[in-house]
């Protein structure tokens, strides 16, 4: 197939990880019905942006990843012969957990796990008490539709994140974050953050020359204002599908990917990089 509807669902926080379920059921029940093929959340969907603070009580929230949440979207993913990408919060065992991506196909086989690589660790956003790094690489996944890539939020400032994703063959690269303005700061700041936060990830689409859609999520809690924008762009940068700053909902696009193969005959980044010259890469600064 080469023409994929895409489906990103831009939520809120919810009463609780039941009704976040079950508004997820609703949502990719709709975004079927709407043609889409691939239906990606935003990151952690299920529970609030639990990371503002420490706090070792929260790490209750935490579900093992394959279990009972990836069991009972995999009966939605097959009833609605849809591929699903969950942003969860994962249980390894006592005192490790990670930040993870589920990807689950269309026939409801869950194919794997994706890890966040970056860890942040900032004012409001305190992840490094909870998540421990990912250790399995960026990595692709082959789905009824497409071959597919997930980083996760804050991988997203990271070019090499993308790059490998895209390296490993993704033709689509799904970005799950939850970011946003923290009450500190004024409101220029958080607007500059968000042109930054775009534009760094319309790069992505054009150095690799695939389609790239990140989801975040809306609302505000406990003084962060997530400010929504999920997102599609081509392998142009250009973004051609755009959810609102503070609205829930399904933002929609369709993926040429026919036109992407196109696109990479006549910009082939991929032949011409010099991978005999970027052992510095490697190194964490040059001093």
């Amino acid at each position: 197939m080469k023409n994929i509807r895409i489906a990103l669902v831009q939520d809120a926080e919810r009463e609780s990880k039941e009704a976040a379920f079950s508004a997820l059921e609703n949502s990719i029940a709709q975004a079927a019905q709407n043609g889409a093929k691939i239906i990606c959340t935003q990151e952690l969907f299920p529970t609030p942006y639990f990371c503002r603070t420490q706090d070792p009580d929260l790490f209750d929230l935490a579900d093992e990843i394959p279990g009972p949440v990836t069991e009972r979207f995999s009966e939605v993913a097959k009833k609605y012969n849809v591929v699903l990408i969950l942003s969860l919060f994962e249980k390894r065992a006592p005192g490790l957990a990670h930040n993870t991506a589920a990807i689950i196909d269309a026939d409801g086989t869950f194919l794997g796990k994706y890890r966040k690589m970056h860890i942040p660790q900032d004012p409001g956003f305190e992840e490094k008490f909870y998540f421990t790094p990912g250790d399995l690489g960026f990595k692709t996944f082959q789905t009824k539709y497409a071959k597919i890539g997930v980083i996760i939020c804050w991988d997203q400032w990271y070019p090499e994140s993308a790059r490998l994703t895209a390296l490993s063959g993704a033709e689509i690269i799904f970005c799950p974050t939850a970011i946003g303005r923290i009450a500190a700061e004024p409101a220029e700041l958080g607007a500059l953050q968000r042109e930054a936060w775009l534009n760094v990830q319309c790069g992505h689409s054009v150095a690799n020359g695939c389609y790239y859609a990140a989801v975040n999520r809306v609302g505000t809690e406990a003084g962060t204002t997530f400010w929504g924008t999920s997102f599609v762009c081509d392998f142009y940068g250009r973004r051609i599908a755009e959810g609102s700053q503070d609205k829930q909902e399904i933002v929609y696009a369709d993926c040429d990917l026919k036109a992407m193969e196109d696109h990479r005959r006549m910009w082939p980044f991929f032949r011409d990089r010099r991978i005999d010259a970027y052992n510095g890469i490697m190194e964490r600064f040059h001093d």
